[in-house]
């Protein structure tokens, strides 16, 4: 090898000092948080859950996640007995769920055969979680509804069919 190639090596190495923003690893620093935690809109985080919660809602969901009937989940609970048992429960639920200490129960994980001789895994909720999702969603689809539908530019089907005839 060339003392020349030796010499553009050399020089071409990384410095072995830190030159950037990075901290070192040895270095003890007390960083400070990116971003605040925080609702940006205050008392909207208990409006949406007093939404969620209130018992037209839930009945809607009831009905809805019943519809669908659907597996039960690591519970055991069928679609048929969750109205018994949300009235049972009622008054707790909703405590946790504004108190926002309510935690959904463990995803009960199978597998079902694909047509291509493969397995497919899916993920069956409980369907008590199902139900407070239900909720979830009819409140939240209510609000992205009221963004989205501009009653001035609604086109009636018909109006893209060809004229004449």
């Amino acid at each position: 090898m060339s003392d020349k190639r030796l010499n553009i090596q050399l020089n071409l190495a990384f410095p072995t000092e830190a030159k950037g923003e990075a901290r070192r690893a040895d270095e003890e620093v007390t960083e400070s948080l990116a971003a605040n935690h925080a609702v940006e809109r205050p008392g909207m985080g208990e409006q949406f859950m007093e939404a969620v919660c209130e018992w037209s809602n839930i009945q809607q969901a009831v009905r809805r996640v019943m519809r669908n009937h659907g597996s039960a989940g690591v519970d055991g609970m069928t679609v048929h007995q969750l109205p018994v048992s949300l009235k049972q429960h009622w008054p707790t639920l909703r405590a946790h769920l504004l108190a926002g200490t309510y935690e959904p129960q463990p995803v009960k994980r199978v597998e079902i055969p694909k047509p291509d001789g493969g397995r497919r895994r899916l993920g069956i909720p409980t369907v008590l979680d199902r139900c407070i999702q239900q909720a979830v969603l009819q409140v939240l689809q209510g609000e992205w509804d009221r963004t989205f539908f501009r009653p001035q530019l609604w086109v009636s089907p018909g109006a893209f069919r060809a004229s004449g005839g």
